[in-house]
């Protein structure tokens, strides 16, 4: 059994703290910097994006 990455499973519950909060805000559907719309295949398969790829 391979030990448990603390760092990665930390990071992970942190970006879901952060996409709930934009939930809360308003902001989830939105690009945190270009302030663009996030596609809805972007957040099915990434629900914690904040930005559009590059």
């Amino acid at each position: 059994m391979e030990p448990l990455d603390l760092d990665a499973i930390e990071t992970e519950l942190a970006g879901v703290d952060t996409a709930l909060a934009r939930l809360d805000d308003g902001t989830y559907w939105t690009d945190e910097v270009t302030g663009e719309p996030l596609s809805a295949v972007l957040l099915e398969t990434h629900p914690t994006a904040r930005r559009n790829p590059a």
